[in-house]
Formats: C-alpha cells, sequence, structure tokens
C-alpha cells in the first residue's frame, strides 16, 4: 500500500472550503465554513472535536480559500487552493487546522508543480521529483526519533538561532516554504501530463548515503558556489551536501577549483565579480519555465544590492530583531560558510552589540521580510549602509535555476543530482 502523508494547509479561526464531488458517501457540494466554538469546530450548526471528509473516487476535490503562501517572505499572499485526497480538521490551540492527507507519490505532483512550474524541462521535474520525495521521506523519518538539540541560543553578547523543518506533532509537514510548497492541484494541471510523467518515472527513486534517506536540501539560487549544511542548521557536516561550483567544465564537475569564500578578502572579490555559472542567467525563457507568476517578481538574485540610511537600518534591526542596539554604527561578518553566506554577524550599535547567526536570523534581522540571502558585504558612505549580495536563498544543495538551466541546456536528470549531490547514490524507496 502506498504511503500516504498529513500535509497543514492552513491555520485560523474561521477556515472556507468548497467541496467537489463525492465525500464520505454523500454528495456535499458546493460552500461551507468550519468556525472555532468553545473550543470545538462548528460547521453546519454542530460542534466536533474533529471533522473529515473523504473522498469515495479520484475525480472528487476540494477548495480551501484565502490560503497564505510565502509566509513571512517578501511575495507573501493569499490564494485559494484546490487539493484531491482528504480533508480534516483538528483544533489546535486558539485556531482549527485544516489538513490534508494523501498519497506521497500524487502530492509530489504538486510540489514539483508548486516549487519550480509545471512548463520546466522533463528533466528538471524528475530531478526535482527525487530530491522532493528524498527530503520528505527524510523528515518524516526524522519526526520519529527525539531530537533534543537545542536551536536557539542567546546571551547578553549573542543570539545564534536556526530555522530547520521542526517536528510536527499534528500532521507531517507543512505547505508553505517552511517545508516544501504543496499549492494544490491547479498548477501541475497546466501541463498535467508531463508533471505526471516525470513522478511516474521516478516512482520510488530517493538519494541516499550511507544506506539513509539524504536530507536533500535545495534553494533558489546558491550564486555560483554552494553552500554547506553546517553552516545554515546545526553543527552537522552532511558529506552529500558539500559545496560544488556551479558549472561544468570539460564534462566533468568543476567542485574544487573555487576561491575560499570563508576568508572576507576573498568573499567580498567573489560577490563584486559576476562569474559563470548556471544560475547566472536572466533570460525569462529559461526563468518562465521554472519560476512561478510570483517568484518572477523577484530580479538580480545572481548579484544584487539593497542601501538603507543609518537610520532606517537602526530602526528595522530594532523591530526586527528586538533588541535596542540605539544607532547602528557597523556590521561586521565574524564568520562566513564556504559559498561566501555570513554565518555569524557582529551588529554594533551605540548601546549593544551583539553576535547574531546563522544565516536566516540574519536575513531576517536584515530585512522587513527575508534579505535575498546571507552572501554579502557592506559599503558605508555618508550614513548610508549598502549591502552588495549573491544569491537567493541559504545555498545547500540543489540550486533551482542552476539546475532549470541544466535543463535547458539537455542535462538529464540523473546528472542534475551527480553534479548538486555528488556523493549520493539513487535508490529504490521500498
Amino acid at each position: 500500500m502506498e504511503q500516504s502523508v498529513k500535509v497543514g494547509i492552513l491555520s485560523a479561526p474561521k477556515i472556507n472550503f468548497v467541496l467537489q464531488g463525492k465525500f464520505s458517501d454523500i454528495i456535499i457540494t458546493g460552500e461551507h465554513f468550519v468556525v472555532l466554538k468553545f473550543g470545538k469546530i462548528l460547521w453546519n450548526n454542530n460542534l466536533y472535536d474533529n471533522l473529515s471528509f473523504t473522498p469515495i473516487d479520484n475525480k472528487s476535490s476540494f477548495t480551501i480559500k484565502d490560503v497564505v503562501i510565502g509566509i513571512g517572505f517578501h511575495w507573501e499572499r493569499k490564494e485559494d487552493q484546490r487539493f484531491q485526497g482528504s480533508l480534516n480538521f483538528i483544533v489546535d490551540n486558539e485556531n482549527i487546522i485544516a489538513i490534508n492527507i494523501i498519497n506521497t507519490e500524487d502530492y509530489l505532483k504538486s510540489v514539483i508543480s508548486s516549487e519550480m512550474s509545471s512548463m520546466a524541462s522533463l528533466e528538471l521535474l524528475k530531478a526535482h521529483a527525487v530530491i522532493s520525495r528524498s527530503w520528505l521521506l527524510a523528515q518524516i523519518n526524522k519526526n520519529k526519533q527525539i531530537d533534543s538539540e537545542n536551536i536557539f541560543i542567546e546571551t547578553e553578547t549573542e543570539r545564534i538561532r536556526w530555522y530547520d523543518h521542526k517536528e510536527h506533532t499534528i500532521f507531517d509537514i507543512c505547505a508553505d516554504d517552511h517545508c516544501q510548497r504543496y499549492q494544490g492541484i491547479s498548477r501541475s494541471f497546466q501541463n498535467f501530463e508531463q508533471v505526471n510523467r516525470a513522478v511516474e518515472e521516478t516512482k520510488g527513486e530517493v538519494l541516499i548515503f550511507e544506506n539513509q534517506i539524504c536530507d536533500t536540501r535545495y534553494s533558489k539560487c546558491c550564486g555560483g558556489i554552494s553552500e554547506e549544511f553546517q553552516y545554515c542548521w546545526s553543527n552537522t557536516k552532511k558529506p552529500y551536501l558539500k559545496s560544488i561550483r556551479d558549472i561544468v567544465i570539460n564534462n566533468q564537475n568543476n567542485c574544487d577549483t573555487f576561491p575560499d569564500l570563508t576568508k572576507e578578502n576573498e568573499a567580498i572579490k567573489w560577490i563584486k565579480d559576476c562569474p559563470e555559472a548556471f544560475c547566472n542567467t536572466n533570460k525569462k525563457s529559461v526563468l518562465s519555465q521554472v519560476l512561478n507568476n510570483y517568484d518572477q517578481e523577484t530580479i538580480d538574485f545572481y548579484r544584487w544590492k539593497v542601501t538603507f540610511s543609518r537610520k532606517e537600518l537602526s530602526q528595522l534591526i530594532s523591530q526586527r530583531s528586538g533588541i535596542d542596539f540605539g544607532t547602528i554604527i557597523d556590521l561586521i561578518p565574524m564568520e562566513r560558510g564556504v559559498s561566501g553566506r555570513i554565518s555569524k554577524l557582529k551588529i554594533i550599535g551605540t548601546k549593544k552589540s551583539i553576535l547574531i547567526g546563522k544565516e536566516l536570523e540574519i536575513r531576517k534581522i536584515l530585512s522587513k521580510s527575508h534579505l535575498y540571502s546571507s552572501a554579502f558585504y557592506v559599503e558605508i558612505k555618508d550614513d548610508i549602509f549598502t549591502l552588495y549580495g549573491a544569491g537567493w536563498g541559504h545555498g545547500v544543495g540543489l540550486c533551482q535555476i542552476g539546475a532549470a538551466v541544466m535543463g535547458n541546456k539537455g542535462y538529464k536528470y540523473k546528472e542534475i543530482l551527480r553534479h548538486y549531490y555528488s556523493d549520493a547514490e539513487i535508490a529504490i524507496n521500498e
């Protein structure tokens, strides 16, 4: 029997939804809503501890209204999303959670169309199906284990925090960027035959290392060199997530020929340059195949810059960190990863100086949503702070823009996987 996955879609005190088709042996079509009342779920004038709608055929579907996507990011918005599988409502504190239960392979058809675009090349979709399946199964396995690791360290002089997948207790994974984008069936239907083929032709395939399913991380754009796991999350080196140069020379991965970007002068030189890389592209003909409409609102992701006045930056950091630094004097990188991403940044203010990490905490504090990446250097002139940066996201594992270009150039999906996860092997998950 094929494995199923429980996906948390939306958490709110009231959820509007539409049922299309036959559920739980009766036809319940049209618009409905559930609302929290007396700590229970109110639906159709009755109270429930939990409420489920199970389809009796594969033609039935449901739509959830106003699903929040891109939570906390600059593209955050609401949209109506349509799903297949079962719909469950469960109470959690002051909200109702909508959960979709669906088999793994059907889940993947939506993921690869949500993370990328269903119009992407077949080889890219196949590569993404393998890594999305691997990541999912690795997280489910991780949830079964006791993990007491501390992911938040805070003292008077230091705040080190990393944001990894949380061991959800009510469902397996969430539907947003925090886990994997899962935005229903509408996007996969845009090019269903190719999406279906990508999942079917890689059915059960996962990446493994030392007989364990790989925690296959990925991000939008590495910036030319991928990052290593330990600089973004726990201090555990994962051999299959080693840093690579995002280019192939003479039919060989050019993994070892790049500068030491842990050194400040080399990192600055690298970011100032615009070296050749798969992800160094602005071709709309390629990007439109692999980026959904709201992702295409982001431009200049290979190299970028943002500017703040000293007053703006001081107010932003105070608001985002909850710490009164006073007026910001300087931002000093104290540790960089192998891609040049800052993993520890010293923020110096007139009232307080604190070491901040890791990469996502830095990105959250230096932007109203999230800075594109933590691979940046700072220039200060006339009370203007200019951040010059590289890449989009944490940069670990597969680079989605780079992989898209590889697919467009004719690379096969196994070649794409070998490029980004060179020490991993493809196997069939039993």
